[in-house]
């Protein structure tokens, strides 16, 4: 089994030069194997700090420059587990997160699709796919709390999908 921590939309450093502590605290007593963060890192440091818990993979949000869209990418599908999860920013307006996530993997076999930009949490399932986004760890906007999720997966099956939630983002 592999335990994914997903996050995005770090703002880093404009939300500090740390990670929150419950953020920090949550995803080691989830024993995570690997990070996902589904853009808007807006700085390589908040790679940094999560690669100091585990392995980082990412996308590209509307907010990240150049040298992170080269070293990430915009999109991708990883196979962690034989569960295919597609990974994007969903950019192109904060409403429409969800819809522009959905479409952009209309053509591709997934299991999940992360995604961010709407600092919304979401975990809906459509059929068979999950649609999860983790809402921010350091930016909850208009959301009463911050939040990342945690995904489950074993053998081509998601064992578990679920939202976190915190209030202090003091790091």
């Amino acid at each position: 089994m592999t335990v994914l921590g997903i996050v995005s939309d770090t703002h880093l450093p404009r939300f500090g030069r740390a990670l929150p502590r419950a953020l920090v605290a949550g995803l080691r007593d989830e024993g995570v194997d690997r990070i996902l963060h589904c853009g808007d890192l807006t700085d390589l440091l908040a790679v940094d700090l999560l690669a100091e818990i585990a392995p980082v993979d990412a996308v590209a949000g509307n907010n990240d420059d150049d040298a992170i869209r080269a070293r990430f990418g915009r999109k991708k599908i990883l196979a962690i587990d034989d569960v295919r999860i597609g990974m994007i920013h969903g950019d192109a307006g904060a409403h429409a997160a969800p819809r522009n996530a959905f479409d952009a993997f209309a053509d591709e076999r997934v299991d999940v699709i992360c995604f961010g930009h709407s600092h919304r949490p979401l975990r809906e399932e459509r059929g068979a796919l999950l649609m999860l986004n983790p809402g921010s760890p350091t930016d909850k906007r208009t959301n009463p709390r911050y939040s990342y999720a945690i995904l489950r997966v074993d053998a081509g099956c998601i064992i578990e999908s679920a939202l976190r939630y915190y209030s202090d983002r003091s790091s």
